[in-house]
Order: C-alpha cells, then structure tokens, then sequence
C-alpha cells in the first residue's frame, strides 16, 4: 500500500533535517535549504513546525526513539535490569545520526535557554524518568537504601555513560569495557542494601 503523500512529504523533511543539521549545524542550516533538499514547499513545512526549533526538537525526538514504546526493564533482578536500562540504546538504527548531531544540539541549546528547557524536557526527560522509576522501585524492593535522592543516583548513573560518549569514543578511542556493568555495581555497593546478586 503506498504511503500517505502527507507522511511522505513529513519524513522527506525529518530525514532532509537530519542530514542538514548533522553536516552544516543548525544555526547554518535555513528552513529555505530544507526545503530545498527535501523537495517539499517552505509553505507545506511551515503548515507542521511552526518554525525551525520546532522543526528540531521532532529531529531529536526521532533520533532518539521517542517514535518508539520504550522498554520496561523489569526481571526481577535489580542489578540486571539497572545494567540493560544503562546499556538500552533507542531507536538503534539511528546512532550514528544522532551522534552526529548531539553535538550540534548541545552547541544550539546553550545559546538558545528557550530550545534547551524544551529539548531537555521532550527527549532527555524520559531517560532520566526510567532511571527515577528504577531507583525508586530498588528502594522500594529492599535493594537500595530508602531516601536517595534521584538526581544524585541519576548524575551518578550517566555521569560514566556520557563520559565514554563525550570523551572517550567520540575522540575514536574504546571505551572501557562492560562500563555499565561496573557503573551498576559501584551504584550497588554504594546505595545497596546487601551486596548485589549476580
């Protein structure tokens, strides 16, 4: 069955947004060039975003999964289910996209505090809720000591994770091996309420 022209012409523009936001930057990159390359009108673009950062938080939410229901890691054992939700990588067929453009949103939402909050909010939020959700439900288990407070145990948690991504792999370097392995049981031995079973 052929796709929708007005869901076609919405991906021909997300996909034209990634390439040119990921290469040129955003603040290079003009609705007129998107446009341009994905070959549908500035009117249509602008009858869904309202304007560019618009435009670029549905970019960030693609690359980052959210068109996709998330994983509930919850096996039982804490310790396997803190390591997968370390270890969950959305919308896996998109990483090297969204690494690519990470950078360029990290540079943009700095100087735009608007775009940022949103941009926090809209993607990086559900992230830090799954580990909030995961931490309270150790807590609430017996597994970790009771009053941590979230955003300790989150800063904690992907500290390591967007070290590896910022300074060790970006600069084409190996991470540390099985890193959420040793994150998950420092995490433990620090907050655990006995030592973790493995």
């Amino acid at each position: 069955m052929a796709r929708p022209r007005s869901a076609e012409s919405h991906k021909k523009v997300i996909d034209a947004a990634v390439q040119l936001f990921s290469e040129r930057g955003i603040d290079a990159t003009s609705m007129d060039a998107i446009a341009e390359a994905s070959g549908v009108s500035k009117a249509t673009i602008y009858k869904h975003w309202q304007d560019k950062d618009a435009l670029c938080l549905e970019v960030m939410g693609y690359l980052h999964g959210l068109d996709e229901e998330p994983p509930v890691f919850d096996s039982g054992n804490f310790r396997d289910d803190l390591i997968a939700q370390l270890q969950y990588q959305p919308a896996a067929d998109r990483q090297a996209l969204r690494e690519k453009m990470t950078p360029h949103m990290i540079a943009y939402a700095s100087r735009n505090r608007a775009m940022g909050a949103a941009w926090r909010t809209r993607v990086i939020e559900p992230a830090r809720l799954a580990l909030t959700n995961l931490i309270q439900r150790g807590e609430k288990g017996g597994i970790l000591r009771r009053g941590i407070d979230p955003e300790i145990g989150i800063a904690l948690l992907l500290g390591p994770m967007m070290y590896r991504h910022v300074f060790v792999t970006r600069a084409g370097a190996k991470g540390p091996k099985d890193l959420e392995i040793h994150v998950a049981d420092a995490f433990l031995a620090a907050f655990g309420t006995a030592a973790p079973s493995r």
